[in-house]
């Protein structure tokens, strides 16, 4: 599983995915999708020709939406404090 701090992303990475219920404003240019929404939707939200990186304020949501998408084939990376 691919992984970096939060202080390591840099927008011009790739799309960074805030999870949280609400949209708390980590990153500017975040988009915001709760976890449920994007396990349910993500062949319709995520391409895999993108890269992608999952943040949520606990970590756990992220890095388990992390590891099923990349399971699917998804370039993600886990994004922790």
């Amino acid at each position: 599983m691919n992984k970096i701090r939060l202080e390591e992303f840099k927008t011009s990475m790739g799309t960074f995915i805030d999870l949280n219920y609400y949209d708390s404003h980590i990153i500017d240019k975040a988009i915001h999708i709760p976890y449920e929404e994007l396990l349910i939707n993500f062949k319709e939200l995520l391409s895999k020709n993108k890269k992608y990186f999952l943040y949520c304020n606990g970590g756990i949501k992220s890095k388990k939406a992390t590891a099923i998408l990349d399971f699917y084939g998804y370039d993600v990376t886990y994004v922790y404090k």
